[in-house]
């Protein structure tokens, strides 16, 4: 495995509330009503595929939101968080509390085909686009194609990210707070860096990085898939220690990543690294960080 694409159950526990908190409930309830239409007054349970699983955090926050009954298959080529995910999703129920039936695979990911996804009705993913190829986005759409299968990814960085203080009171309308950008003038510089360090090879060619949700939308769309985007950002609180911790990590990531991208330049990026650590160690702003979630419907529906 690619180091880039390894990814520690310390990491995503971590991560986990932010993620949980910037899903877009819009696409969920379009999700719902999807699947309740797919199985048209049925017994059978509905089949669902997370790719890239690892810890399980997708189908742990999925399952209890969607109308059972469900059959999940978490796909990941880490075999140690693949056993956590099992544990982890042991006692799932869906939205109605009926237990939810999981099992796992242990599987590379590049070598993604039909077969992996099999007979879906839905296919799932979260943060894992930015670490794919064009290639693999147009074999994903194909076989979600081939067998009807509506796709569900979420949580696919953007490329943005920028720092915010809250305005003062007297500028702030009816009590409502409002933010307004922390400017450095090595943000751009490390963030354009960091982005070009995302587009490098990751184990499944050169990965999209943030261009990644919009490719996919391409792909689907050229299939007839209706497809929608809305957006997910991480608002990450710099008052709220867990939050400031996860600001403070990603900050740590972009330093490396920047320095890897820009040898030339790292004694700048360090020293930008630690203005920005500062920042967020007296401070009492946020840190902004653009993701996009994504859920598309096919053009036709198995059976």
């Amino acid at each position: 495995m690619h180091t880039d694409a390894v990814f520690s159950i310390d990491w995503l526990a971590l991560r986990r509330p932010a993620d949980t908190a910037a899903r877009a409930h819009a696409l969920e309830a379009r999700a719902c009503a999807w699947l309740d239409a797919r199985r048209g007054g049925s017994p059978r349970a509905l089949h669902l595929v997370d790719l890239g699983s690892g810890s399980g955090a997708n189908p742990a926050h999925l399952a209890p939101r969607l109308p059972g009954l469900q059959r999940w298959t978490l796909v990941d080529r880490d075999n140690a968080l693949l056993v956590h995910a099992r544990h982890a999703c042991a006692s799932l129920c869906d939205a109605e509390g009926k237990p939810v039936s999981v099992h796992t695979r242990l599987q590379d990911l590049a070598t993604l085909d039909e077969l992996t996804i099999g007979e879906a009705d839905l296919v799932c993913a979260s943060a894992l686009l930015d670490l794919v190829d064009a290639t693999w986005i147009e074999r994903l759409a194909a076989a979600c194609d081939a067998h009807g299968s509506a796709v569900f990814v979420t949580l696919s960085v953007d490329g943005s990210w920028r720092f915010e203080r809250l305005c003062t009171p007297e500028s702030s309308a009816a009590g409502v707070p409002v933010w307004e950008a922390d400017t450095d003038v090595d943000d751009p510089v490390v963030n354009e860096a960091f982005n070009a360090h995302q587009r490098g090879n990751k184990g499944i060619g050169a990965a999209l990085g943030p261009d990644a949700a919009a490719c996919l939308a391409t792909a689907l769309r050229t299939r007839g898939f209706d497809v929608e985007l809305a957006a997910s950002p991480w608002q990450l609180q710099l008052d709220d220690s867990r939050q400031s911790q996860l600001a403070r990590t990603l900050i740590d990531g972009w330093r490396e990543a920047a320095c890897a991208q820009l040898p030339a330049m790292a004694e700048r990026i360090r020293r930008w690294h630690a203005r920005r650590q500062a920042w967020c160690a007296g401070n009492s702003g946020r840190l902004v960080v653009g993701h996009v979630d994504l859920f598309a419907s096919p053009p036709r529906s198995s059976t």
